[in-house]
């Protein structure tokens, strides 16, 4: 650190964070969690925003990302999702007709699915998918950064950085801060990603979307629900909340908001109506373009969340993605701050979630692809859907949607490693999740066994050795976990101690 006297703008963070969304504040807080210093820089001097709350700022939580939040208990602090049980509604508001996801539009029925082939989900696992509201977001993971002592500072946006082999040093305006490590979680239009020059790779859009809040004159004129039409599709949540998607190749996107005239245009376009609209009370475009960064690190500058890959909002994976990034980079670039990392751990935050990177992207594409006003789209979104309606195919699109078949591919020889590990409920009524909050790596014994604590004991307090028997152990006698909640190594048996130690040093010192 700086002496007293250094200027403020001086002081040394161990990382500086471009960006005060979701992503940036999640890891914002696992850095402090593990005690570094983190400054968060942020462009907006006001984070408040229609088009991040109700309707326009609901996104759904998938199964890693609802993880990650109850296992820094944060998950109960959001109140959103409990007013907002179920977003999705068929005629059947209940039972198993009731609509519980979509791709591309086209419904998965609860009924479909079944969980039984998720071996890994426990009676006591969270919910496999949530409502959340973006603002609420961010305030929850505001509030945590700072009690962590994180500084956010608004109003400053990053214009340019230089790195050497030691350190960072940041420019926002005539403002300069200096850092060991700088990680863009500044969105889309990322000046981290372009400044560092990060190639960001992928395909142009096919479609403008829109999200508008209007006052229409004559609403019948608009049909209800999801509307396909030979121009695109709109689609009213509830009066005056207007999602549509025209395909012209992105040509219609720009920075500003559009116009009322704009967007009245479009909305008769696409809908083939005289509709009139009186008042645009919010609105903002996006499109289906999907980039990925081909690499996340550059130095001692690194990329999370939509800096690193953009794709079509549809589906609502882009959040998880980005929360998934936060929580697999917080502890390893914080072990490597520390001097507490293996060889080669930062790097294989690139390693685990570049190619979920890529799997999202192509799950967008696919999306679109189905989407298109033309007959060969029109033959394969038939098919797609038929294929929904059995047994098997709503099953596998439920677990992409919701996230159930994320893992690494960590090798070992056992099932559960690289996956999320189940939440326990332990005989003493505490659960898996509750035993996280610390953010530290665990050596779960379900039967006692003294040599896994004295290995335990070895790694200074990095590794936590926790021994009960849990009510339903799936067969298990011991596992390793990271502090993300990746199963390290998992045994069935009496444990063989050689391969936990190899394990143990793969991700500890």
């Amino acid at each position: 650190m700086q002496s007293e006297n250094s200027p403020p703008d001086l002081l040394i963070h161990d990382v500086i964070i471009a960006g005060a969304g979701p992503v940036g504040l999640f890891l914002a807080g696992e850095l402090a969690l593990a005690k570094c210093s983190v400054l968060v820089l942020d462009k907006a001097e006001n984070p408040h925003s229609p088009l991040k709350q109700f309707p326009f700022g609901i996104r759904g939580l998938s199964a890693p990302t609802i993880e990650a939040l109850y296992r820094r208990g944060l998950l109960e602090k959001l109140e959103v999702h409990k007013r907002l049980r179920n977003p999705h509604k068929t005629s059947t508001p209940e039972g198993p007709r009731r609509q519980v996801g979509h791709f591309a539009g086209i419904p998965f029925l609860e009924g479909n699915i079944d969980s039984s082939q998720w071996r890994h989900r426990l009676p006591s696992s969270t919910e496999t998918s949530l409502i959340s509201e973006m603002e609420e977001l961010e305030s929850v993971l505001a509030r945590r950064a700072e009690a962590l002592g994180v500084e956010i500072r608004r109003g400053l946006a990053i214009t340019d950085f230089q790195q050497t082999a030691n350190g960072v040093t940041v420019q926002s305006g005539d403002h300069s801060f200096e850092a060991n490590w700088l990680v863009g979680c500044d969105g889309s239009r990322s000046v981290v990603r372009k400044a560092g020059g990060f190639e960001f790779a992928g395909t142009e859009p096919e479609f403008t979307g829109y999200s508008a809040q209007v006052d229409i004159a004559d609403p019948e004129k608009l049909g209800p629900g999801r509307n396909l039409t030979p121009t695109g599709m709109y689609f009213q949540s509830q009066p005056g909340y207007l999602l549509m998607l025209e395909f012209d190749g992105g040509a219609a996107h720009r920075p500003e908001p559009p116009t009322l005239e704009h967007v009245q245009a479009t909305l008769r376009r696409v809908s083939s109506t005289g509709v009139t609209i009186t008042a645009l009370r919010a609105a903002t475009t996006w499109t289906d373009r999907a980039r990925q960064a081909t690499t996340y690190r550059n130095g001692r500058v690194l990329l999370a969340g939509d800096a690193a890959h953009i794709h079509s909002p549809l589906g609502g994976q882009g959040l998880n993605l980005g929360i998934g990034d936060a929580m697999n980079l917080g502890w390893k670039l914080a072990a490597t701050i520390q001097g507490k990392a293996p060889q080669g751990l930062l790097d294989s935050y690139q390693t685990e979630r570049h190619p979920l990177g890529v799997r999202v992207l192509d799950w967008s594409r696919a999306q679109v692809a189905i989407m298109k006003p033309d007959p060969p789209s029109r033959a394969l979104n038939a098919i797609v859907r038929e294929l929904m309606n059995t047994r098997d195919g709503a099953t596998y699109i439920a677990a992409r949607v919701w996230g159930v078949s994320t893992h690494y591919d960590l090798g070992g020889g056992h099932p559960l490693v690289g996956h999320s590990v189940p939440n326990f409920e332990f005989e003493d009524g505490a659960r898996m999740g509750e035993l996280m909050h610390d953010g530290q790596g665990m050596l779960l014994d379900f039967d006692g066994n003294a040599s896994l604590k004295t290995l335990a004991s070895e790694y200074g307090g990095r590794i936590k050795h926790v021994s009960s028997r849990a009510k339903e152990q799936l067969g298990l006698s011991a596992l390793l976990i990271r502090p993300d909640g990746i199963t390290a190594w998992a045994s069935d048996k009496d444990p063989d101690c050689s391969e936990l130690e190899k394990a143990a040093a793969r991700w500890f010192v």
